[in-house]
């Protein structure tokens, strides 16, 4: 385990929030919180005063905790931070991997990938579990998706996909992987893995190039806490289903740390007797290495806190 090397694949950065999700604003407030559909939330912790999610703040977490790098990921209610990423991305070539993101909730998508393709992104994000508008629902099967999908598959652009809790989308997903069986696909929130039926999402890693990656998984399960019993459990039960060569470690920063620090988003993995040192080397690092191609990975050193 000392030449263990850490990847987070399951990140978000923006320098601000300014969108709407359902007809409610999410905006960038101060001392870290947001107004979010209708609320006041804390989005990220109280010393980011700014409200600047900025990748200069995350390489500081990363360094720390000893996070080589990370796959930086995007939800609608962060808004489209393609042009940011980009430049994070040219920036930290060796740290961060980056997904674009088009306008899903309405038609004309298909170009907006085309045009992500061009700049140089390697993976596409879909929050799918904001596809149910008040409008209708937004499948994933369309004739639109379905030919962007074939687009992502030519030029071997990866899909970063969350799903509705359950089985509501695995359907769509499961025809999406019969028509472009070589897309590669990594789940994201472990399946919403405290809701009803989430083994259903697991089940797709059954599929050579589907992954499952954990990006939330402490917050689902909050209510537990740290070290967060109930979370291994379900990795270990995971692993069982699928193999642990199919599953990732992701935080879901920066909205975690407002309960937990960065480094126990993961630590509570290594500390935990029910899995080997192999597996967690696996679930911590390897898998996302093989997954993404990252290469160069940084060597970081451990710094002792104060209260050590």
């Amino acid at each position: 385990m000392n030449s263990l090397k850490i990847i987070d694949a399951h990140s978000h950065l923006w320098l601000i929030q300014n969108t709407i999700v359902d007809g409610m604003a999410v905006k960038t407030l101060e001392n870290g919180r947001s107004e979010f559909m209708g609320e006041v939330r804390q989005m990220l912790p109280p010393f980011m005063i700014d409200g600047r999610n900025s990748a200069e703040v995350f390489l500081s977490n990363m360094d720390y905790a000893q996070v080589s790098a990370a796959v930086v990921t995007q939800e609608f209610i962060d808004g489209i931070q393609n042009d940011y990423l980009l430049e994070v991305s040219q920036k930290f070539p060796d740290r961060f991997f980056v997904c674009g993101m088009c306008e899903f909730r309405r038609p004309g998508f298909y170009e907006q990938a085309e045009k992500l393709v061009e700049r140089g992104f390697k993976a596409i994000k879909i929050p799918a579990q904001r596809l149910f508008l008040k409008e209708g629902r937004v499948y994933l099967n369309t004739d639109e998706m379905m030919r962007m999908f074939r687009l992502m598959e030519k030029n071997k652009i990866i899909l970063s996909i969350d799903l509705a809790e359950g089985a509501l989308q695995t359907g769509e997903l499961r025809e999406i992987i019969s028509e472009c069986p070589n897309l590669k696909i990594a789940i994201g929130h472990f399946g919403m893995v405290t809701c009803k039926d989430w083994k259903e999402q697991i089940k797709l890693a059954l599929y050579p190039n589907v992954m499952i990656e954990s990006g939330g998984i402490t917050w689902l399960f909050n209510e537990e806490f740290y070290p967060f019993t109930g979370a291994v459990k379900a990795i270990r039960e995971a692993a069982d289903m699928v193999g642990m060569e199919k599953l990732m470690w992701g935080s879901d920063y920066p909205r975690t740390i407002t309960a937990i620090t960065y480094k126990m988003s993961y630590d509570f993995v290594l500390k935990s007797p029910l899995l080997t040192d192999e597996e967690k080397e696996m679930f911590l690092g390897l898998n996302a290495k093989k997954f993404y191609g990252f290469k160069n990975l940084k060597e970081l050193p451990y710094i002792k806190n104060m209260s050590e």
